[in-house]
């Protein structure tokens, strides 16, 4: 979209999450002076959610960088509100305060729900639920709690923290000399299978070495009486159940969802059925919820934002390739799979830089500017794996 009196295209990005944010950087590389970006969102800070799961065993916690600072650096405006309604017809956006926001286009990277799933389980979601998880732990380590299962439900979500809290866990057990028996469950047939048979062989060796049994394709029902039943039958004793949420999808009026409520877009992040309207991260039907998921969707989306707004470029679709960074707590691993071959790559060193959690190709070393970090790459627990996915003919996505 090219204004005929050469204003700026004013792009309006509705969240500041990872998505949020790496659009607004990657807008700022593509197509600086042909567009306004404007983030909205009603957080004051941005929180680096994936090492809340580290913060209970004393490894690392969720680091808060004010979101102003980070709009500012980025060249964005902030508004702090939250966006309650999409009315594309006016192109503008519906507040919760009443007000509306107006876009020439828009960008939604509003995120999703984490939703308890297993009734009777202590539900780990991220930040916020550190507090419930240390209890589980100091309860464990003084002997009050002999047996203890991780797990996590069927349909979407996202796997990897089951494995960082079940190793995280075995290792604070073991150096605090407390003796708990420890069972992983999934639903999954082999542990991370999204990563491939390499790192599900990896995932399996760790967990035999830290004494953490294993159960594969089950399905948690509930937790009665000290007992994780399962669905169709099944159960397993055990004192206290760490859980994973379920992930849903908020329905936004004036934005199509399917029955999940997750926002349909294609390959450049263009929501379905709606003019000038963008989506990308996890509020969209892609089916991996991931940080750096999310950062490549809206570095696809900002590249086609660009091109609308003038910029010479040809955008380029969004190809998945999923990364993964493991905590254990103990040696660090590096590892990649190709998908589609045998070969594989372990390294004690880093095999990426910045060697975060969340793989951006803008925020990661925007990030990582922030905090100041060296150019030496420090060592960390750290599987990486790579992940094409294609589209087949009705539209759904599967592994190549």
């Amino acid at each position: 979209m090219i204004h005929e009196d050469d204003m700026p295209t004013h792009v309006l990005i509705a969240g500041a999450g990872v998505a949020g944010l790496e659009a607004a950087l990657a807008l700022r590389a593509l197509a600086e002076g042909r567009v306004s970006v404007e983030l909205v969102s009603p957080d004051p800070e941005f929180v680096y959610r994936p090492l809340a799961v580290a913060a209970p065993f004393r490894v690392g916690d969720a680091r808060r960088f004010p979101l102003g600072r980070l709009a500012e650096e980025a060249g964005a405006d902030l508004t702090g509100a939250t966006v309650r309604a999409v009315h594309p017809a006016r192109k503008a956006v519906e507040t919760s305060a009443g007000d509306e926001l107006s876009y020439d286009l828009l960008l939604l990277a509003l995120g999703a729900r984490p939703v308890p799933a297993i009734p009777g389980a202590v539900t780990f979601s991220g930040p916020g639920d550190e507090e419930a998880l240390g209890e589980v732990l100091r309860d464990a380590a003084e002997g009050r709690i002999r047996r203890l299962a991780f797990t996590m439900p069927a349909g979407i979500s996202w796997p990897l923290p089951l494995y960082e809290l079940a190793l995280l866990t075995a290792v604070h057990l073991a150096n605090s000399g407390a003796d708990v028996d420890l069972q992983l469950v999934t639903p999954e047939p082999r542990p991370l299978q999204l990563f491939g048979d390499q790192a599900s062989e990896v995932v399996v060796e760790l967990l035999e070495r830290h004494g953490v049994g294993l159960r594969t394709g089950i399905i948690p029902a509930a937790v009665e009486q000290n007992v994780l039943r399962f669905v169709g039958s099944g159960e397993l004793e055990t004192d206290r159940v760490i859980a994973l949420p379920r992930i849903e999808g908020v329905p936004l009026p004036g934005v199509p969802h399917d029955a999940n409520g997750f926002v349909p877009i294609d390959e450049h992040g263009r929501v379905r059925d709606v003019d000038d309207v963008y989506a990308a991260g996890d509020l969209t039907n892609f089916p991996i919820k991931q940080g750096g998921l999310a950062a490549q969707q809206a570095d696809a989306a900002a590249e086609a934002i660009a091109a609308a707004a003038g910029a010479e470029i040809i955008p380029t679709p969004f190809r998945p390739v999923l990364r993964g960074l493991l905590l254990t707590g103990l040696t660090p691993r590096f590892m990649r799979a190709e998908v589609g071959s045998n070969e594989s790559q372990i390294d004690t060193e880093p095999l990426w830089w910045p060697p975060g959690k969340i793989v951006g190709r803008h925020l990661a070393p925007f990030l990582a500017a922030q905090l100041d970090v060296s150019h030496s790459p420090p060592r960390s627990d750290v599987l990486e794996v790579e992940v094409e996915l294609a589209r087949g003919p009705a539209g759904e996505w599967s592994s190549i």
